[in-house]
């Protein structure tokens, strides 16, 4: 429920009260006594507060005064973590306490690293103020942990602007692009693997402990292609995960595996695949990787099988849609 309490905070800074965004929302009062809500109650509560406050920075403000103590116990986590690399990646593997609404993946390069936000919308499309306060949470909520303020070389958001450039870049702290293929932060390696004076491996251990048995009582009730989506992500890489371990990691025999995702209607090839074209998609889009290094680093046996993977989930080739879609620049300066 944080980012719930979220818009609610944000809404009655701006004059806003619960019942009247909930009431235009179209959500019952008596649904703030559930521990969790469905993604699309969410939605509906960003675009009842972004209409009634008629403000273009609700999300990147209602982002802005996110703090670590808002993500729950997974916050105790990251304000204990070596690194800041180490508290994305405590913030990756625990997301689902955080938030049904969207997952972190962390894309290393040579001097700077992408961390790229993906919205798990449900019926609804999200909100932009949704995508820009989870930006906006990520850079603020860092500089409570880092040295100094958090300054990513550049944000990017997929949708368009909602409003003057100057709320983002002074919210954000760094160039903005949009219309991009996805929605992320550019983030220097250097601040990533600075040492966190708050750093405490015995404390971080403990809470992790916490953490981890909520997760595996969240876990219990969530929809196995759901969970298997999410362990797959952290997992994909040259080495593809296996069923057998992906079975393993659940406690369940292969075949079990495969007669209950084919009970949802998938299987774990298709899951595998959707991951990777996933991953695919916004490395083909950056623009910085060679083709057959990306190909490598999904797990293809060479060029032409991920040649023909692509053309299959785009029905074009990758150099040729890459080509078509707009890249970000990682050159700081206004836009």
């Amino acid at each position: 429920m944080s980012w719930v309490q979220t818009v609610l905070a944000e809404g009655q800074r701006q004059g806003l009260s619960d019942a009247a965004l909930l009431q235009a929302a179209g959500i019952p009062p008596r649904e703030l006594q559930r521990e969790r809500w469905p993604v699309d109650h969410i939605t509906r509560l960003w675009r009842a507060a972004a209409r009634l406050s008629q403000d273009p920075g609700f999300g990147l403000k209602a982002g802005a005064a996110v703090g670590p103590a808002s993500f729950n116990v997974v916050g105790f986590i990251l304000q204990t973590s070596a690194t800041l690399r180490q508290a994305l990646a405590v913030a990756q593997k625990y997301q689902s306490l955080i938030s049904d609404g969207g997952r972190l993946q962390l894309l290393p390069a040579q001097d700077a690293s992408w961390l790229i936000y993906h919205p798990q919308q449900g019926d609804l499309a999200f909100s932009p103020h949704q995508i820009e306060a989870v930006l906006a949470a990520i850079v603020c909520a860092s500089r409570w942990l880092v040295p100094r303020p958090l300054r990513p070389r550049l944000a990017c958001f997929s949708h368009a602007p909602v409003g003057p450039l100057a709320g983002y870049r002074a919210v954000l702290g760094c160039p903005v692009d949009f219309h991009q293929a996805f929605s992320g932060l550019l983030i220097d390696n250097a601040l990533l693997d600075q040492p966190l004076p708050q750093a405490d491996a015995r404390l971080a251990a403990l809470h992790e402990s916490h953490a981890a048995g909520k997760l595996a009582l969240l876990a219990a009730g969530q929809r196995l292609d759901e969970r298997l989506r999410g362990w797959i992500a952290t997992r994909l890489g040259p080495g593809v995960p296996t069923r057998a371990e992906a079975a393993a990691s659940i406690g369940l025999g292969e075949r079990t595996l495969a007669r209950r995702l084919a009970g949802l209607g998938t299987s774990y090839a298709a899951l595998i695949d959707e991951a990777r074209r996933d991953l695919a998609l916004q490395r083909v889009a950056q623009g910085a990787s060679p083709l057959r290094a990306i190909a490598q680093d999904l797990g293809y046996a060479d060029l032409r099988c991920f040649h023909r993977s692509f053309m299959r989930w785009t029905g074009s080739a990758p150099g040729r849609w890459r080509a078509q879609q707009p890249r970000p620049t990682a050159v700081p300066g206004d836009r």
